[in-house]
């Protein structure tokens, strides 16, 4: 093989790779860019929350675990059976992914239920329809998870960082939270009316009770985890063994892009907060709105490595928390469950990307138009 075809068949690995782990590459430029400024000492050590990487490692594992063996497209299946017309099926599969994000996060809740939703709505041959409930499923991801500490990535972050008690946290999110999914239910009106039907053969939907169980209690040692009820370490290490016996398969589907890009914005993070003018540069941001400075962050780096960089330079958690929550909306990049939509659609139809990302744009800042106005509006 020659040097250009060498060189050809590089390129046409490496793409794909970098499209498939754009924020985890732009995670690690960044990273190595700071390094620059800040080069590697004993303060290094203390940028990592490993309590976080501790408590996001324990979800997503169990998570997948359920997942291999269908707990959550089964549940889902059951209940889109009972509904019968498309815009009851859009609403329930929407409501599925909201919620299903408070419990298993933004990601995976995409991951697992946008399939189910192409396949319930593939059956109309409307592709925009399938878009239209593949963005508002999207939105129900980002903003779904945003009432509880590890319903997204940026929460269990914020939660462990600020140590936010538990029912404030939730009353901090509870008001976006109202308004979001009513914002929401209000959108399945645009899905046009006509009758579905959802079919599974024999046997697909049976759960096995044993693992069933033991997956169950796993994940809500997970929880207890995260709301600081059990010390991750010993959590993590009954989850490890469990799933080493029963589910090693699991182990290896953990999204550890997720996990790698949480370790470099760590360094990122903590590098430019030594950095004198960057801090002054940030904090004098901060003190003139946190909210707008927090959405405008997601905008450009996403929401997970906004609520890391601007840690370092607030303690205003209440309209940070807020911002990097609601900011999930917007541009494509402003969140990775996004990403994630995006590619289960345009992989599904292809050629479709310009009119997709035009319709999600549209339907995403007018979302985070209302709530940004919403959140000012109640003094954030």
């Amino acid at each position: 093989m020659t040097n250009t075809e060498n060189n050809t068949a590089y390129s046409s690995r490496l793409i794909p790779f970098i499209k498939h782990n754009a924020v985890a590459v732009i995670a690690l430029a960044a990273a190595l860019v700071s390094v620059c400024f800040v080069p590697p000492d004993n303060s290094y050590g203390s940028y990592f929350d490993l309590k976080t990487l501790c408590c996001l490692f324990g979800t997503l594992a169990v998570v997948c675990a359920l997942k291999n063996i269908h707990f959550f497209s089964i549940i889902a299946a059951r209940i889109i059976r009972l509904t019968g017309s498309s815009r009851k099926a859009a609403l329930t599969l929407i409501y599925i992914t909201f919620i299903g994000s408070m419990l298993i996060a933004n990601d995976m809740a995409l991951i697992t239920f946008l399939p189910l939703g192409y396949y319930v709505f593939s059956t109309a041959e409307n592709k925009w329809e399938v878009a239209l409930v593949f963005i508002l499923q999207n939105i129900a991801a980002n903003l779904g998870g945003m009432l509880t500490p590890f319903g997204n990535p940026q929460n269990l972050y914020m939660y462990t960082h600020y140590s936010i008690p538990t029912g404030e946290f939730i009353a901090i999110m509870a008001a976006p939270f109202a308004v979001s999914i009513t914002l929401i239910s209000l959108c399945c009106f645009m899905i046009p009316r006509h009758s579905l039907h959802v079919s599974v053969r024999e046997g697909e939907d049976r759960l096995p009770p044993l693992r069933t169980g033991i997956y169950l209690f796993l994940f809500l040692l997970s929880i207890l985890m995260v709301f600081r009820l059990i010390p991750p370490l010993i959590a993590l290490s009954v989850v490890l063994a469990v799933l080493c016996f029963m589910d090693r398969r699991a182990l290896k589907q953990v999204d550890y892009g997720l996990l790698f890009t949480f370790v470099c914005f760590f360094v990122f993070a903590g590098n430019m907060g030594r950095v004198e003018p960057v801090r002054e540069f940030f904090r004098a941001l901060l003190e003139k709105n946190t909210l707008l400075t927090g959405v405008v962050s997601c905008q450009l780096i996403s929401n997970v490595p906004s609520a890391i960089l601007l840690s370092c330079f607030t303690e205003n958690y209440t309209s940070l928390l807020t911002a990097v929550n609601i900011g999930g909306a917007g541009t494509l990049i402003a969140s990775l469950a996004s990403l994630i939509t995006f590619r289960e659609f345009t992989g599904r139809y292809k050629n479709s990307s310009g009119g997709y990302i035009l319709r999600f744009s549209l339907i995403n800042f007018s979302f985070l138009a209302l709530l940004t106005w919403f959140c000012l509006s109640i003094g954030r």
